[in-house]
């Protein structure tokens, strides 16, 4: 269920004075199963992007496939699509709106057209996944907690059964208990359902803790399409357009000038961690 981008533009308010080309020229290829980081400053055209990936947004230009079909033509289903393509806001809480936790999970599969008792079965997997205890599932999910909250939206979106899970900005706001209880259910969930993930954040430190490949957003256009270590080696022009590397990275730089020999593409604290004894044994032993 891979997803292809091809030439792909997008104007807002096109023809009026307000008129911003938000996308330009962006072609992708998204195969199946990848955790994909998307990162870049305000503005820079992220979310854009990934509203595009599910059709809530329309491309001014170009052509967008999933799974080798056209989403652009004539008689695609977009009810289909999204329910391939999940899409999970910035701020998810905010599309919460039943009465109970367990009504708005069954809501997605409902709208798929499942009988009552999948749409069930459906919504208390989902829940179970995100780890939300059973003592919420009946009560209204404006009295959760931030963090419950955010797992209850990523259930709503995971009871449908997506291919493609799309979180913008999923853990903001969040303590950083939270904000890893919510990212490790992430990582688990891609590594156990073979699920496309793409992950919007502000936080390198995530990005280099869970994705494979960061696609780097700049005034619209793609900056970077790379491995971790690769696009955080190019972290004085990240910089420059108001990005970083991860704390980590700088550290490694700072031991390097100071003359222990250690590896500078290193982008978790674990890895570091085990490279600086590593060189530290090594110095000890010459």
């Amino acid at each position: 269920m891979s997803l292809k981008l091809e030439h792909i533009n997008y104007i807002y308010s096109e023809g009026t004075a307000y008129q911003k080309q938000a996308l330009k020229d962006i072609s992708l290829e998204i195969p199946q199963g990848q955790f994909i980081g998307v990162i870049g400053h305000t503005g820079s055209g992220k979310s854009t992007l990934i509203q595009h990936l599910n059709g809530i947004l329309k491309a001014t230009s170009g052509t967008i496939y999933f799974n080798g079909e056209n989403i652009y033509a004539e008689g695609y289903s977009m009810k289909n699509l999204r329910s391939q393509v999940g899409l999970v806001f910035q701020y998810p809480e905010h599309q919460l709106f039943e009465v109970t936790v367990l009504d708005d999970v069954c809501f997605g599969p409902k709208n798929q057209g499942l009988s009552p008792e999948e749409c069930r079965a459906r919504a208390l997997e989902a829940l179970k996944m995100v780890g939300l205890k059973e003592k919420y599932y009946d009560r209204s999910p404006f009295d959760l907690s931030g963090g419950q909250k955010r797992r209850a939206a990523i259930a709503g979106v995971l009871a449908m059964r997506p291919k493609v899970l799309v979180l913008d900005e999923p853990t903001a706001g969040l303590d950083p208990r939270g904000r890893d209880e919510i990212l490790d259910q992430i990582a688990y969930l891609h590594k156990k359902g073979d699920m496309t993930v793409i992950l919007v954040s502000h936080s390198m430190e995530d990005i280099a803790k869970y994705v494979e490949r960061i696609i780097v957003m700049n005034h619209g256009q793609v900056m970077f399409d790379d491995e971790p270590r690769k696009v955080f080696a190019h972290y004085r022009e990240l910089e420059k357009v108001g990005l970083a590397a991860p704390q980590v990275t700088y550290i490694m730089h700072e031991l390097r000038e100071r003359g222990l020999e250690v590896p500078v593409d290193t982008t978790t604290v674990e890895e570091a961690a085990g490279q600086i004894v590593k060189a530290l044994k090594k110095e000890k032993s010459q």
